[in-house]
């Protein structure tokens, strides 16, 4: 549009449109290149050019418009010789962190924290110096119109969902409750665990899912989000919602939130978790890939991002004053056209005491800068940009008389930095201590601090790694002086040592798979079962024998799963592991010979205890029919899955193990549901069987309220409050059974046992749980005979 002057009476206003005009004017002369960048929102800042006269069009320091300028005149990276030579030489790296990003919100709080609460000087983008609260209170005024204050995004919400529905058998409850989630979630991702009733009417689905679809649709996550997916689901109405509710529990920003609330769903229900795909999360390493490689992408997650913190240090002892300067100067190259904040922290004048994290050793700047500028332009935080911080910040510090360097870690094979998500802070007293929140952060957190090696596996970083090789070599043929030739010989080692690694360990995995990774997991699963022992304070000879059997069957395990050059290690383990069990062999007997000869008398009454119906009648005396009869289906299925699991083993049929494992835990899930919700049979079965005693108390601290939990301690309850406890409840009139077979059942209870021993003809096994256990050790008996028979047989060939 073509503006012309004379067109406007008033002087003001013709001096409005020419200053439009020439701003139009200098707005054509971009190239099409930082066009594009200015709309995508992420553009390079730069200081205004020398001489560009900044101010002649009314703009001040913070101008976007010379913010866009390319930035000539600036100096470009060094060469890597060079810089090597430095390094070589006594220059220290330079060190440009960023520290967190934050929303507008936050903005008070971060420049408290680098004032020190106001008691630190604090300098802004004009040079002014602010201390004490008041002073600092107006940076959030001067900034407020740069800030967004968006909310974080609502990425993944934690649901479950009671469905009061008779299950039908014909149909597998994991596919009926994925077949309802997708009903009610559409075609977002989602993972789930399923829990019967007690009652055996109906079930409960727990669970996390994306509450964004593939159409850009985003659940809250909240009680309205609730209501949308209840009325998807057909839950409208108070008779629908009787038979099934769903609900949101909570809900959070990223795949780390979501990585949490998965990890716990598949700890409480011990690996029992599938996708909606049906695939099965069985422990924290599937739950990670499937969070990390599968959902990653579909989050579209989003936090505030007005304000970033950066962190410039150096070493101990380099000149106080002269670095504060070249902060200052690499803040307002690197960030012209923007405000910011930033302080001084040094052991001398900190406030902050040493035990409290202050008074730190090595120097450094904090800066607190606002990532939009008033123009709208928005700082660029990318790899690339990184490197370019790191390169002013060392030709500022050298400019004043500070000798430092741009490093990267791939010239040295450092290890990689670990994030602040990673670790968790243990001691802030001088340099602060941390610990790594997990396995693996822990060892990315002991690698770099130790400064290990480590090779960038990437094809473009090998291609630098490569390149950085030959520079050190050229420095050690070439150097003058015999430290520098030495220190680059060093790194050469470093650099072909890191290599040689990798190479080894890439060689060693395409040839034996995830052989390391069985052997520490069959260590693992070993050092459990030896450990049952200390659990089974008096063994008796029964007890013992399946004990045994259970580590000479973890032993065989890991021995077929050990490296050659642990054999050694191992066989160390398992003389010891072989030593314990022969300890509790011998106090096993030494209390057998104690016990005083038995009269025939009481040697009558021994076997007639030891009788599978007299067990049977006696448990359903002591529990009550109901109790014994859950209590039995359930262990049978336990046992049965525990038997096919040595059989697995001892087959070496992997493929088929990962799928029982998923069973059993899913079995033993249901034992410890019934033993929390007071079934004493199951609870009395705990005191022996320490992985069933594990998941009733896990089971019982993951009720979150739905049932106050019952009583830690085992006890017998009479028939009588038995039949009390499963017909009524509180102080009401007892409610009766509405199937008239259960009631009859109920009323005769040896009636009910002998129609329920007779219930498949030739097969009492099945409902005799007693006489289950009977040939259950025997046939374990025998298996270990047979396994002795072979191995001695070998052993002779």
């Amino acid at each position: 549009m073509e503006f012309f002057p004379g067109a406007f009476e008033t002087d003001w206003e013709r001096r409005k449109t020419v200053l439009l005009r020439e701003q139009s004017l200098l707005h054509r002369r971009f190239t099409d290149e930082d066009e594009l960048r200015r709309r995508g929102g992420v553009v390079p800042t730069a200081s205004p050019l020398p001489g560009s006269g900044a101010g002649r069009l009314g703009f001040g320091k913070r101008s976007g418009i010379f913010a866009r300028a390319k930035r000539q005149g600036h100096a470009s990276e060094p060469s890597m010789r060079s810089r090597f030579a430095g390094l070589a030489s006594g220059s220290q790296p330079a060190v440009v962190k960023m520290a967190s990003f934050g929303g507008g919100g936050r903005l008070g709080a971060m420049v408290n924290y680098v004032s020190r609460n106001g008691g630190i000087v604090v300098e802004n983008e004009r040079g002014e110096q602010l201390k004490g609260r008041d002073e600092l209170a107006t940076v959030r005024a001067e900034w407020d119109h740069l800030m967004k204050n968006r909310a974080e995004s609502r990425d993944i919400g934690a649901f479950s969902l009671e469905v009061k529905e008779p299950a039908d058998p014909a149909v597998d409850v994991h596919e009926r409750a994925r077949v309802l989630l997708k009903r009610g979630f559409g075609d977002r991702s989602f993972a789930y665990a399923v829990t019967p009733h007690d009652d055996g009417n109906g079930y409960r689905i727990e669970g996390v899912t994306i509450l964004r679809d593939s159409e850009g649709e985003r659940l809250t996550g909240d009680k309205k989000a609730s209501e949308i997916v209840q009325g998807r689901l057909g839950g409208e109405g108070a008779e629908q919602e009787e038979k099934m509710a769903f609900r949101f529990s909570g809900y959070g920003n990223g795949g780390a939130y979501g990585l949490s609330r998965l990890r716990d769903l598949v700890d409480r229900h011990h690996g029992a978790v599938q996708d909606d795909k049906g695939n099965a999360i069985a422990d924290a390493k599937q739950a990670g890939d499937l969070v990390q490689l599968e959902w990653r992408d579909q989050l579209h997650s989003r936090k505030p991002r007005d304000v970033m913190h950066v962190i410039m240090s150096a070493r101990a002892g380099t000149d106080v004053q002269a670095f504060h300067a070249a902060a200052r100067d690499f803040l307002a190259q690197e960030f012209a056209g923007h405000r910011y904040v930033f302080s001084l922290h040094d052991p001398f004048q900190d406030p902050k005491a040493e035990d409290a994290g202050g008074k730190r050793p090595h120097v450094h700047v904090h800066a607190i800068v606002a990532m939009r500028s008033d123009a709208g332009d928005r700082i660029e935080t990318t790899i690339p940009a990184f490197r370019r911080w790191r390169v002013t910040l060392a030709e500022k510090a050298r400019a004043r008389g500070i000798r430092m360097e741009m490093t990267d870690r791939r010239e040295r094979a450092s290890a990689a930095v670990y994030t602040r998500n990673q670790v968790r802070p243990t001691s802030r007293a001088g340099r602060t201590q941390h610990e790594g929140t997990s396995p693996a952060a822990q060892l990315r957190y002991d690698a770099k601090r130790a400064d290990r090696q480590s090779v960038a596996r990437t094809e473009e970083s090998r291609i630098y790694s490569n390149s950085a090789r030959q520079e050190w070599l050229t420095l050690a043929r070439k150097a003058q002086d015999s430290d520098v030739r030495q220190f680059a010989s060093n790194q050469i080692k470093r650099l072909e040592s890191a290599a040689s690694r990798i190479k080894s360990v890439e060689t060693e995995g395409s040839g034996n798979g995830n052989f390391y990774s069985q052997f520490r997991t069959s260590l693992v699963k070993l050092m459990k079962v030896v450990s049952e022992g200390e659990t089974m304070r008096h063994m008796t000879r029964q007890e013992f024998e399946v004990y045994e059997k259970r580590v000479e069957t973890a032993l065989l395990q890991a021995e077929r799963v050990t490296p050659d050059e642990q054999r050694k290690s191992f066989h160390e383990i398992a003389t010891a592991a072989r030593e314990h069990v022969n300890v509790r062999r011998e106090l096993m007997e030494l209390r057998e010979r104690s016990v005083p000869p038995e009269r025939d008398g009481e040697r009558a009454a021994r076997e007639q205890d030891d009788d599978p119906r007299t067990r049977w009648d006696d448990a359903v005396g002591r529990h009550g029919l109901r109790a014994v009869e859950t209590a039995n289906q359930v262990m049978v299925e336990v046992e049965r899955y525990r038997d096919e699991i040595e059989k697995a083993e001892f087959g070496k049929l992997d493929s088929q193990k990962a799928t029982l494992e998923a069973g059993l835990q899913r079995e033993i899930a249901k034992a410890a549901e019934l033993g929390a919700a007071g079934n004493t049979l199951i609870r009395e079965i705990a005191q022996v069987d320490e992985e069933l005693r594990l998941a009733i108390e896990r089971a019982e601290h993951s009720r979150d309220g739905r049932n106050k939990p019952k009583a830690t301690e085992m006890r017998s309850v009479d028939t009588r409050a038995e039949m009390n406890e499963d017909i009524g409840h509180g102080d009401g009139p007892a409610r009766r059974p509405a199937d008239p077979e259960q009631e009859r059942d109920l009323a005769d209870p040896d009636r009910a046992r002998q129609e329920h021993l007779t219930t498949r003809a030739g097969d009492t096994t099945r409902t005799d749980p007693a006489q289950q256990h009977i040939q259950r050790l025997e046939q374990i008996q025998r298996e270990a005979d047979e396994k002795r028979e072979q191995d001695r047989d070998e052993r002779e060939r």
